[in-house]
């Protein structure tokens, strides 16, 4: 299954030609307001000391936390005031050309919807809080805006050359998991990392994961799983060498991974910067809900 395998063929009912759909702020009932305010109270208890200061910046930033879902005509003109990004509502994952067309022109694409509160803890399709939460606060720092924006061209590139797979990886091992390096430790900026209780603990804390630096065809070679806590985490030494080290023509990229093949996820390589040796067993006992 890719990242960006998709729900629907064409826009459903209801949707522009762009996949996006209103909001309906209005619709949105008691519990699932309250299901937002729970999350969000869950998360303010684990993030502080493990998220990255961009991150918990572009949270104030936004006053994401003025109870219950954010309502994105009062989001996004503060959010389009720092960086020129707006979100906008789509029916679930979208098909890779609209997902990488929204990001090229600084629009985040979000699910409307928010998971039950029986599902707190796992759910395979995105919803609005792993979204909003987890992705839109990030938007707020210039570089990693311009990274969201070189990131959907590049896609549409990437697409037609036939190596998404490779830049999917990227997205999956820096916008969803990664790692940040600063003065006090390894903190958190992946969305699929803040926006998730168990696995905010997990990356910086459990033994089981290897944590190596960064490395950008290292990353695009790199194996990783949809179903589970990752084996492997990337760090960045900042947002800026994240930016940096992608703002650059990936033609000879491609071209040498063509001849190299996927790495193990659980490898260590001689030429890794290594941060944790992992011991894998967390894996090996099964991963999810193992004893």
């Amino acid at each position: 299954m890719s990242d960006f395998e998709h729900v629907f063929d064409a826009p459903p009912e209801g949707a522009g030609a762009d996949w996006t759909i209103p909001q309906d702020w209005a619709s949105y009932t008691g519990v699932e307001h309250r299901t937002w305010d729970t999350l969000y109270a869950r998360q303010m208890k684990i993030l502080p000391g493990r998220a990255a200061d961009v991150f918990l910046k572009g949270l104030t930033a936004l006053d994401l936390n003025t109870g219950g879902i954010p309502d994105f005509a009062v989001m996004n003109p503060k959010l389009q005031a720092l960086t020129g990004w707006t979100v906008v509502c789509v029916p679930g994952l979208v098909p890779d050309d609209v997902f990488f067309d929204h990001l090229a022109n600084r629009r985040f694409p979000s699910g409307q919807f928010i998971r039950k509160p029986d599902q707190l803890d796992y759910l395979q399709e995105p919803d609005i809080f792993h979204d909003v939460f987890g992705h839109v606060p990030m938007l707020t720092d210039p570089d990693f805006a311009a990274y969201m924006e070189a990131y959907g061209k590049g896609g549409q590139r990437a697409a037609s050359l036939g190596v998404l797979q490779n830049l999917a990886r990227l997205y999956w091992y820096t916008v969803e998991f990664g790692l940040m390096q600063d003065a006090d430790g390894l903190r958190i900026y992946g969305a699929g990392i803040v926006s998730s209780a168990t696995e905010s603990v997990f990356s910086l804390e459990d033994a089981s994961p290897n944590r190596l630096g960064f490395d950008l065809e290292r990353v695009m070679r790199t194996l990783y799983r949809i179903d589970d806590f990752q084996q492997v985490y990337f760090v960045i030494d900042s947002i800026e060498q994240l930016k940096c080290e992608t703002l650059q023509d990936f033609g000879p990229i491609y071209d040498r991974l063509k001849d190299a093949g996927p790495i193990a996820i659980d490898a260590i390589l001689p030429t890794d910067r290594v941060f944790t040796r992992g011991s894998q067993t967390y894996a090996a006992r099964g991963g999810r809900f193992a004893a």
